[in-house]
Order: C-alpha cells, then structure tokens, then sequence
C-alpha cells in the first residue's frame, strides 16, 4: 500500500543517506543501535506517550512495543498491563526485554525480526506501541496499517520532533563538511495516516535528553556514525566538549482509538 503522503515521506528520508564516498572509508557499520543505549532506567520518566498509552490499557492488559530495545514504552504502562509483547530485530534487545520482565513479575513474549515483516506471527494486543522507530521505516504505509491491525483499543506512536540524527549536524559539518536535512516530521506522518483514513492526535512536548551514559561513550559512537577510523575518536571527543549541553528533547506523540 502507498500513499502521495508516504512516497513524500520516503523521499525525505532518502535525504538522510550518507554519500557514497564517505561510506567507502566507513571502518565500522554506521547505522548501529548500540543495546546500552536502549537499557530502561531504574525509574521510568512519566510522559505524555505513556500517558496515552496508559489511560487505554484495562487492568491486568496487554502491551505490543514495537522496536522495543529494554522496553521502556511498555514497562512504563505495567501496571496496569500485566503482559507485554516485544518485537525487535537485535537479539540483545530481546534479552534485554525478557530480564525487565522477570524482575518486575510479568509475563512477556518476544520476536524477533523486521515489523511488520513478521507481523503474522504477533498476537494482538490492548495498547500497541512504537517509541522512535518511524524514522527508520521507509514502507511507513505497511508499518503503520500492521500496528493498527494489532492493537484492540489504541496505538501510541512517539518521535522527536526533528530526525533524531539532526543532533549530529554540527559533527558532519565539522568532520565533512556535510549539511544534513531536517526533515520529514510528525506532520508529515500525520498526513499519512490520514491518507490511510486514521485520524490521529498529535500532541508536542518536550523530554529530557537521553544519551549515552558519558562523553567519552558518545564520541565512540558519534565517530562510527561518521564513518571516521578509530584513530580519530580524540578529535571527535574534543568537538563534543565545545558543544552545548542539549538538556530537552522537543517530542511528538501520535495516537489514535481503534474503531
């Protein structure tokens, strides 16, 4: 299924391709999700996506988390969900994910793979969520239509307002003299689901900036993302320390009530 809204979606997400002569010198794969990243914190910050996803979950409900890394979107609703399903393609992410389960006392289930390439073999859940994983789907229509499929009551969708990279600007202008786009947007997701005839909320906000856990961290992985050799990793680390400290993350939920 496509959509004019989509195909624009797509474009603007091709913007964000690294040129292939950078990618050349690449020593390391610079698309990582690295799993320390994505471990929960002791104590879940509340939101306005676990807000949303929260108010829509019966006791005792279920939670689908899509991309699910540690699962923060769906420990964030336990209770009052007492079952949460992940789906991620890192194994590690998985792990992750059942460990959060056990220690606090639920069940869980797990996938692994693509969404929504192994949607079929996903159960439905109350409440399905996706917490910054649209701006790495291209075939955004599928996505989307499969979430919509596998929730009973409501989905919950959460992006920053800008592609998450944007934060990298001042890197690859520095290190390559590369100007990166901006786009595409929570309104332009928006107008894809209501091309698909979902009619969603959008609400923005601002969170608290979550990175890696110390400078030294983010210039490690900061220089694999700019395809830089190791030897360059004090250079990058360096620029980091002139930078400002980004404290809030501006932030988008998108939902919508299943009919």
């Amino acid at each position: 299924m496509k959509t004019v809204a989509g195909d624009l979606w797509r474009e603007k997400l091709a913007a964000w391709a690294i040129p292939q002569e950078i990618l050349d010198q690449a020593p390391e794969d610079p698309w990582i999700h690295p799993p320390v990243m994505f471990q929960i914190p002791e104590t879940i910050e509340d939101s306005i996506s676990h807000q949303r996803a929260r108010e829509a979950v019966p006791k005792n409900g279920s939670v689908l988390d899509i991309g699910c890394g540690g699962g923060i979107a769906a420990y964030a609703v336990t209770p009052p969900a007492a079952h949460v399903i992940g789906v991620d393609h890192q194994s590690e992410m998985l792990e992750m994910f059942k460990e959060n389960a056990s220690k606090r006392g639920i069940t869980a289930e797990v996938f692994e793979g693509f969404w929504p390439a192994i949607e079929q073999q996903v159960p439905v859940a109350d409440v399905a969520t996706a917490h910054h994983v649209v701006y790495n789907v291209s075939a955004i229509e599928d996505f989307l239509v499969a979430m919509n499929s596998h929730a009973s009551k409501r989905v919950v969708l959460e992006m920053p307002q800008r592609h998450p990279l944007t934060t990298a600007t001042p890197l690859w202008k520095h290190f390559w003299n590369l100007e990166r786009p901006v786009e595409p947007t929570p309104e332009d997701l928006i107008q894809v689901l209501s091309q698909l005839g979902i009619k969603a909320n959008l609400e923005l906000w601002g969170g608290s900036m979550r990175t890696e856990s110390d400078l030294e961290s983010q210039a490690h992985f900061s220089r694999i993302r700019l395809c830089l050799p190791p030897s360059r990793e004090g250079e990058v680390l360096e620029f980091l320390k002139t930078q400002p400290k980004i404290a809030i993350r501006n932030l988008a939920t998108i939902w919508w009530d299943i009919n």
